[in-house]
């Protein structure tokens, strides 16, 4: 088999939803993969600071920042943070029409205080919303915004309750950024990303490719969601979780199960990858 270049996404694909801790059997595959040659990255939304708790399983780089930052051991690939102007853009619309917003740096993620009493209200008295928000905060290392220092920023996480209450954002932002809705963490709310229209998860998928020197013929992605669709329409090889989005199944070339049913490394032994 020739050498492959694997990318992994990480909600709902590697780990649970909000996760940091994989299946043993995940990593064991991944370990094995590497062993017989091949490499394997992270394909993911998340920035390298929110990463740290899954790179000492031993990957070899990230397209991190969803395209934004691409390194594979400590070569930096591709680096692509917003411009001072375009936070300040994000955020004075987002305040505007009580969206509200996550920044994430390459080291930090910070959020806005609003999130929690949102929730709160959203719940009507249940802390179950309230409970999930603050135990991923917790894992991710995710900060309040009144400690946000002023460095650069990659992507914008965002949260209300309606597309309806989001319209009027979309309309002042889409130029720039594009939208990309997630359904992973919970329903009862509108959440998802705000991603610089200048990369996209398939552009660091082609980066590391071409900087790696192996053919995109020679890709495989694995995902579940809307933010993987580039990524996808990218590689030589798609691999959707069972419980993924409909679309991107049907981008796929091949369904595995869940990731709670050790999907991963079934998909790593029906491909022969170690």
């Amino acid at each position: 088999m020739n050498k492959k270049l694997i990318f992994l996404d990480i909600d709902g694909t590697l780990t649970r939803p909000g996760g940091t801790e994989p299946p043993e059997s995940a990593v064991a595959a991944i370990r094995r993969a590497r062993a017989a040659g091949h490499i394997v990255m992270l394909c993911t939304g998340r920035s390298p600071g929110l990463l740290q708790p899954l790179m000492r399983f031993g990957f070899d780089g990230a397209v991190a920042c969803a395209g934004g930052h691409v390194f594979c051991g400590d070569r930096v690939i591709y680096d692509c943070p917003m411009t001072d102007e375009q936070v300040q853009r994000i955020l004075r619309a987002f305040r505007a029409h009580r969206v509200f917003p996550t920044l994430e740096t390459l080291e930090l993620a910070y959020s806005d205080e609003g999130i929690l009493p949102f929730l709160e209200r959203l719940g009507g008295g249940d802390g179950v919303l309230v409970r999930w928000r603050i135990a991923m905060e917790k894992e991710l290392n995710i900060r309040p915004m009144s400690e946000y220092d002023g460095r650069a920023v990659y992507k914008t996480m965002f949260m209300c309750e309606s597309r309806a209450q989001l319209a009027p954002v979309r309309a002042e932002l889409e130029d720039e950024f594009n939208f990309v809705e997630q359904s992973a963490f919970t329903s009862a709310c509108l959440n998802g990303e705000l991603i610089n229209r200048r990369f996209h998860k398939g552009s660091g998928v082609r980066m590391a490719a071409e900087a790696l020197g192996i053919p995109l013929a020679d890709t495989i992605g694995f995902g579940d969601s809307l933010n993987d669709l580039e990524m996808f329409d990218t590689v030589g090889f798609g691999v959707c979780m069972e419980n993924g989005h409909d679309e991107i199944k049907r981008l796929s070339d091949l369904i595995c199960p869940p990731v709670e049913q050790d999907g991963l490394a079934w998909a790593f032994a029906r491909l022969g990858l170690g």
